[in-house]
């Protein structure tokens, strides 16, 4: 096993012991795997510029060079919320209650359909495997699409009433 390998292992075993109610060992093992894969991804890309701008705009390209089937996209745009308010809950939540289980099911559900979106429809690995900044990068290139599509919604009612 190489050390990407090693390094999504555990990344998606932090992600596990969130769900298990290991709290701090589970970010602290996420966290190591993210590290760990921006390491590799850095050593992977010399030709990346030094500075944040340049790696965002690099991490936005590679998201959506990785999701450009629809229906993945509909997919992430309904399972990364839910992800995002599952981890929320269940680190907000005392393991094991009500409230705690539900943000488990939302995380759970989200990461189902992302994983629908790759496996049946886009055939390709999610985006972190390759690039960590991912998990970041794919909420706010979903939130940026759910904006331009409302725009472009709004700009077709203006045009339709105006024509009118």
């Amino acid at each position: 096993m190489d050390k990407k390998q090693l390094s999504v292992i555990e990344l998606v075993g932090g992600m596990t012991l969130l769900l298990l109610g290991r709290k701090l060992e589970g970010l602290l093992i996420f966290g190591k795997g993210v590290y760990d894969l921006e390491k590799i991804y850095k050593a992977e890309h010399p030709e990346l510029e030094p500075g944040f701008d340049k790696r965002w705009e690099k991490a936005i390209e590679f998201y959506e060079d990785t999701h450009k089937d629809k229906t993945n996209r509909v997919l992430h745009m309904v399972g990364i919320p839910l992800i995002l308010g599952g981890a929320i809950g269940l680190l907000a939540n005392k393991p094991y209650k009500s409230k705690w289980l539900f943000s488990g099911g939302l995380f759970a559900f989200g990461w189902l359909l992302n994983i629908i979106g790759h496996s049946r429809y886009e055939k390709n690995k999610p985006a972190f495997f390759d690039d960590p900044l991912s998990f970041v990068a794919g909420p706010v290139w979903d939130i940026k699409q759910l904006i331009n599509n409302q725009k472009n919604k709004n700009e077709e009612i203006i045009l339709e009433h105006s024509n009118n």
